[in-house]
C-alpha cells in the first residue's frame, strides 16, 4: 500500500491542494529552492544564521531539508507526496551543512531551535514541522524551548514533531509539550518500525504515520527513498495544512481536535493511532456543514 492510501490521505487531496494563507513553517535543513519541482510563488525563506539555501547539495542537511519540503509542497505529479502545494512554505534552515557528515543525522541545539520557532510564528506560520535532534541537550536550553513552544500554544499555532529514531520509550522537552502532536513512524502496513520512538506522550496525544520506503525530492535532480519519524511528521503537517485550508474559520483547538481525536477514546498505550486524514476531513465536515 503507498504512504498516502495507508494513511486515507488521497480523497482530501483530491479536493484541494492548500490555500496560500494556510502557512506552514519548516524547521530543517536547507533546501533546494531551485529544484524544479519545488519553485513556486509559494514558497518563502527565512535566513537564519545557517543561509538561504544549499550550498553542498550532498549534504545530509540538504538532503533532509529538501526530502521534507517534497513531501509538503512538490508540484503535483512530481514523485514526492505533493500534500499541500497551495500553501505557503515557510523555510527557516536550523542544520547546517557539512562535507564530513557521514550520514550523520543533522543536529541544531535547543537554543536555536526555540529562536527558530518564533521567527517563523512572527513571519506567520499557523503550523510547525519539527525533524529534529539536539546537538547539545542542556537544562538551560530546554527551558527555551518550552517557553517558545508556550509562546506557539498561547497563540493558537499548531507544533508537529518528530517522536525521534533510537528505538526507544523516551520523551524529550518537545514531545513532552501538552501543545505538540509527536509523530511515530509505521510501515506501509501501518506497524511501528523498529527505530521510531514511542513512549507515554506519543500514545495518548500522537499519531504514527507512514516512516517507511517514502519517496520525495533529493537536493539534485534524482528522487530520494528515505523513512524515519522525520518522513512521518510531514504528513500529520500536510494533513492539518490541508484541513485548515478547507476549513479556514476552525480554531487551532478544534483542527488539532480532529486531527488526533478521530478515533475514538484514546487507550492507554505507548503507540500512537494511525493517522486517518479522510476520518478527521469527515469530524471537520461535521462541524463546519
Amino acid at each position: 500500500m503507498l504512504p498516502l492510501e495507508l494513511i486515507k490521505l488521497t480523497p482530501l487531496m483530491a479536493r484541494t491542494s492548500g490555500r496560500r494563507e494556510i502557512v506552514v513553517g519548516l524547521l530543517d535543513g536547507p533546501v533546494a529552492t531551485n529544484h524544479p519541482d519545488l519553485t513556486g510563488e509559494h514558497l518563502c525563506e527565512i535566513p537564519g544564521k545557517i543561509g538561504r539555501a544549499c550550498i553542498q547539495p550532498d549534504s545530509t542537511a540538504c538532503l533532509h531539508g529538501t526530502f521534507a519540503a517534497g513531501i509538503l509542497s512538490a508540484k503535483r505529479g512530481s514523485p514526492a507526496p505533493s500534500i499541500c502545494p497551495g500553501c505557503t512554505l515557510l523555510v527557516r534552515p536550523i542544520f547546517k551543512e557539512s562535507a564530513a557528515e557521514n550520514g550523520a543525522m543533522p543536529s541544531a541545539t535547543p537554543e536555536e531551535l526555540a529562536g527558530a520557532i518564533v521567527e517563523c510564528i512572527r513571519a506567520g506560520a499557523r503550523v510547525l514541522n519539527l525533524s529534529i535532534a539536539f546537538a547539545q541537550p542542556s537544562s538551560t536550553g530546554e527551558r527555551e524551548i518550552e517557553e517558545a513552544l508556550d509562546y506557539a500554544a498561547r497563540l493558537g499555532i499548531i507544533v508537529v514533531a518528530a517522536a525521534g529514531n533510537q528505538g526507544t520509550l523516551v520523551s524529550s522537552a518537545i514531545t513532552r509539550h501538552p501543545g505538540v502532536i509527536p509523530v511515530a513512524a509505521c510501515d506501509l502496513r501501518g506497524r511501528p518500525v523498529g527505530q521510531t520512538n514511542l513512549g507515554s506522550s506519543v500514545g495518548k496525544r500522537g499519531l504514527i504515520a507512514p516512516g517507511q520506503s517514502v519517496v520525495s525530492l533529493g537536493a539534485e535532480d534524482e528522487p530520494r527513498t528515505l523513512g524515519g519519524t522525520s518522513v512521518a511528521a510531514p504528513f500529520v503537517t500536510g494533513t492539518i495544512a490541508l484541513l485548515w485550508s478547507m476549513f479556514p474559520r476552525a480554531s487551532a483547538a478544534e483542527v488539532k481536535s480532529a486531527v488526533t481525536s478521530a478515533y475514538g477514546r484514546r487507550r492507554a498505550t505507548v503507540v500512537p493511532p494511525l493517522l486517518d486524514a479522510w476520518a478527521s476531513y469527515q469530524t471537520m465536515a461535521t462541524t463546519y456543514v
